[in-house]
């Protein structure tokens, strides 16, 4: 399947800001390929080479690093409309791995075509390197919650900036949505082992602030998780979309 970005469906969302005609037309002409990989499948690994440049079209991805011995950790989770290995196409080699949690669908652009969006595309340009400051800040989000945040209050902080997110896109019910994460993706994205992960999971699910059906998260209590998080930022504000 091919997606022309002049009938992109995320753009229709209040997710996104709004793109002038001839930037629309430039990025159509930077897309390459519209890609689908299965849950599991690699998109990024670490030293690969003239890495392509990706917008997450639809689906779960997260970017990670790993030690030599098989540890791991999630440096963030990347959900649909999120520009997918800005970093990675900067250097001669990638510096982390980005893999798809769910099946994904991906628009490709590749990384020559960079450069002339610099050169020709001002503005465009600006909101790419806006992009690459948002995930910096996501990054910085979850390096307070590890080192600051005790083990619920990092479980907390997670749910509710995902809940928050997913809410931007349109796709949370009666604060249910979809939630493919795992407990071992959350212990490596939170520092924690995974039994204090099951512990502290059971232990928010039993003072009723949500609960897990079904690959599904419903919040019962939002504000209350937002305290006990102590996760009080503003909401998702509308971003470029490449």
């Amino acid at each position: 399947m091919y997606v022309p970005c002049l009938r992109c469906p995320l753009r229709k969302s209040r997710a996104f800001t709004r793109v002038k005609a001839e930037e629309l037309a430039f990025i159509q002409a930077m897309k390459s390929e519209h890609r689908t990989l299965e849950a599991g499948s690699t998109i990024i690994y670490t030293g690969q080479e003239k890495a392509e440049l990706f917008t997450l079209f639809s689906g779960w991805a997260y970017r990670f690093r790993s030690l030599e011995d098989g540890r791991r950790q999630i440096l963030n989770f990347l959900l649909p409309g999120d520009l997918v290995g800005l970093q990675a196409s900067m250097f001669a080699g990638a510096l982390y791995d980005i893999a798809a949690l769910t099946r994904v669908e991906l628009c490709v652009f590749p990384r020559g075509k960079i450069w002339s969006l610099f050169q020709q595309m001002p503005e465009l340009s600006f909101d790419v390197t806006w992009l690459g400051a948002r995930e910096e800040s996501i990054v910085d989000d979850n390096l307070t919650t590890v080192g600051i945040r005790n083990a619920s209050e990092r479980v907390a902080a997670l749910i509710i900036s995902l809940f928050k997110r997913v809410r931007a896109l349109g796709l949370v019910v009666e604060n249910s949505f979809d939630f493919p994460l795992s407990q071992q993706h959350i212990a490596h994205a939170l520092g924690l082992s995974l039994v204090h992960t099951n512990k502290t999971i059971s232990g928010l699910k039993r003072l009723g602030m949500f609960s897990v059906v079904n690959g599904r998260l419903t919040l019962h209590n939002p504000r209350a998780l937002q305290r006990i998080a102590q996760h009080f930022d503003d909401e998702v504000t509308p971003r470029p979309l490449i």
